[in-house]
């Protein structure tokens, strides 16, 4: 939302609904901008809440609420957990020459190489398919000079730190985490994408994709990676968007149906791992620097006075006043022998897992369990084969012939 344009697909609030209270950090950044980062938002949005000038928030005794979106970025204003690499943040067009986005050029298992000669304990963390991750952290040692490993020892080391990153920077803060049970979810995030396409959402991406992006199409340059272009919804339509106008209109309908279906599909997953994160990165964030975390029930909409606005004005009114809030804050237990970055070979699928809840997933996962399958079909007809040719004198075998586990 930082962005300018695609007010649509990125489901900015209405300029009526600004004129309502004042709004901050939506459609200022240059959509060709490539390299804006959470770093970039931090360091933007963190003055405009300071005591410091008469302009800002504290300064005028109000209350700054942030609205989710995206967690990463909330976790950066409640957190100390990010890096400084660049020498002042900037919104003017900067060259494609970002170090990060040169990194991510390379070859996955050249980067890793890279980053395992300079900072071996980060290469040990991360997967070598994880090039975001590891451009990154290649990204702070070569700007820095300081391995990223050892950053975040300092930051963890500080007073109020902890193993997830530094310490808390507003230490009197709450979260009021707004869920659903799936299937509410599910079919309102359906209805939004259909609200949506009603809004103007084909009219808004023909006219963005015809200003920004058609030249860098014909070049082959396009980029669905960093800045504006990675939004849900630019890439699902990609095919409509570029052959529209060039195939037949039965063509162009089923390309923009399939558009419509993959924007909602990757809505949904998105909105998962929005809940995955406030569930690992909140509810269970191991250390005492945690927010209170109030749920409130939203699967319902015709309950929205009594389940979510009362009690939240209340928690709210309690906050402002210093009193304990009538509701109790949720919190998850956080399983202290979880080891996040364990390394495991599955022989099976030729595939490295790092995590112990990433190990016990991918062994419940389908594509595994076809795997399992087929050697155990593959064993059981080897075993056949061999028991159709024995000897009656063949030596007897001491093993038991049992299938190994998975």
């Amino acid at each position: 939302q930082v962005y300018k344009g695609l007010d649509i697909i990125t489901n900015k609030v209405s300029p009526q609904e600004q004129r309502l209270c004042r709004h901050h950090m939506i459609s200022f950044v240059d959509p060709l901008v490539s390299n804006y980062t959470v770093v970039d938002f931090r360091d933007k949005a963190v003055p405009l809440i300071s005591f410091h000038a008469a302009a800002y928030i504290f300064a005028r005794d109000k209350i700054p609420i942030v609205v989710g979106g995206t967690n990463y970025y909330i976790e950066s204003l409640l957190w100390k957990v990010l890096i400084n690499t660049k020498e002042k943040p900037s919104t003017a067009p900067r060259p494609a020459s970002d170090r990060k986005v040169e990194l991510e050029q390379l070859d996955s298992a050249e980067l890793h190489r890279r980053l395992s000669q300079v900072d071996p304990e980060m290469a040990a963390k991360l997967h070598p398919h994880d090039k975001r991750k590891v451009a990154r952290s290649l990204q702070v040692f070569e700007e820095t000079g300081i391995p990223h490993s050892e950053i975040l020892h300092q930051q963890q080391e500080e007073e109020g730190g902890g193993p997830l990153g530094g310490p808390l920077k507003y230490p009197h803060s709450c979260i009021l985490w707004l869920h659903a049970d799936q299937a509410a979810l599910d079919a309102r995030l359906e209805k939004r994408v259909d609200d949506m396409v009603a809004a103007g959402l084909l009219e808004e991406l023909r006219d963005f994709h015809r200003r920004y992006n058609q030249e860098k199409v014909a070049q082959n340059r396009q980029d669905y990676q960093h800045g504006i272009f990675q939004s849900i919804g630019f890439k699902e339509f990609h095919e409509y968007l570029v052959s529209e106008g060039n195939c037949s209109p039965e063509t162009s309908a089923l390309l923009l149906e399939k558009g419509i279906q993959a924007l909602k599909q990757v809505t949904k997953r998105y909105a998962r791992r929005q809940n995955k994160w406030v569930r690992n990165r909140f509810l269970k964030r191991p250390g005492p620097n945690v927010p209170p975390v109030y749920g409130l029930e939203v699967s319902d909409l015709q309950r929205w006075e009594e389940d979510v606005l009362k009690p939240a004005l209340e928690i709210v009114e309690s906050f402002i006043q210093g009193r304990e809030p009538p509701a109790e804050p949720l919190r998850m237990e956080h399983d202290e022998k979880e080891n996040k970055r364990s390394h495991r070979i599955c022989e099976l699928c030729d595939r490295l897992i790092i995590g112990d809840r990433e190990w016990a997933a991918h062994t419940r996962s389908k594509s595994h369990l076809h795997h399992l399958k087929k050697r155990r079909k593959l064993e059981a007809s080897g075993r056949a084969g061999g028991t159709a040719g024995d000897s009656g004198d063949a030596e007897t075998s001491d093993e038991d012939g049992s299938l190994p586990s998975p």
